[in-house]
């Protein structure tokens, strides 16, 4: 596994791919939290947090995750290396592993710079330090998840086509349809038991839950199941 890890991210850093990625992400959640008026800006908020970030974040990764992934499996169906990869002596779910772990590791890159935007936060609220806390890392830890998850949705669409486009277009619908599909679903019901019942299967749900800074167990394990869902999925999709 950690063979087709390094592999990957080492392709990635080779590229341009992972400085676009961390550059795009960077640069539009810095320019909207520090330097575009309006609600997302924390100086004009009057408030000590990075409510804003926390915000933009998911919709970001909703592009940014197919487009790391979209490459992993398409290109190599496309260029048809697969069959020269499954002859190494590497188990299928370890070649599986290794490319979504590279994946989400280039995601973390990306997102951990913004602690510094946190101890920015931290030193510019009276008293310095009156930071609610909980909220910023239950909503960060949120994130984490949340990039794992759609990675995980792009590792498997990437399987599905050898056209890395369809890949991309594929993953960005279904990690909508996770995030905020099952939300809209529920608007269509009266019952207000039904309309949480069906929330509760999006992704939003729990990442609303997390931002609060309670780390329930339901909802971490939510995360697990799904990124391993969709692993496994890849797993069949590749052994086929």
């Amino acid at each position: 596994m950690w063979v087709v890890y390094r592999k990957e991210l080492q392709r990635f850093f080779n590229t341009a791919m992972g400085y676009i990625v961390i550059a795009v992400f960077l640069l539009i959640t810095g320019l909207f939290l520090w330097v575009f008026r309006g609600e997302y800006n924390v100086l004009d908020s009057g408030y000590a947090n990075l409510d804003g970030l926390f915000v933009l974040a998911p919709w970001l990764y909703l592009f940014l995750a197919p487009a790391v992934t979209m490459q992993l499996f398409a290109e190599e169906q496309d260029k048809g290396t697969m069959e020269l990869l499954y002859t190494k002596p590497v188990r299928r779910i370890s070649i599986v592993l290794g490319k979504f772990f590279a994946g989400f590791t280039l995601m973390l890159i990306a997102l951990l710079p913004t602690l510094l935007w946190y101890a920015t936060v931290w030193l510019l609220a009276e008293p310095v330090g009156n930071v609610d806390s909980g909220a910023f890392w239950g909503s960060f830890l949120g994130l984490v998840f949340l990039a794992a998850t759609y990675v995980a949705i792009g590792v498997f669409a990437s399987a599905l086509s050898k056209n890395q486009l369809v890949a991309f277009v594929v993953a960005v619908i279904f990690c909508f349809c996770f995030l905020y599909g099952f939300e809209l679903v529920a608007m269509l019901f009266s019952s207000g038991s039904v309309a949480d019942v069906m929330e509760r299967f999006g992704i939003d749900a729990h990442y609303r839950s997390m931002s609060r800074g309670v780390l329930d167990s339901r909802d971490i394990l939510y995360f697990l199941t799904l990124q391993c869902m969709f692993l496994l999925f890849t797993h069949e999709k590749i052994k086929r």
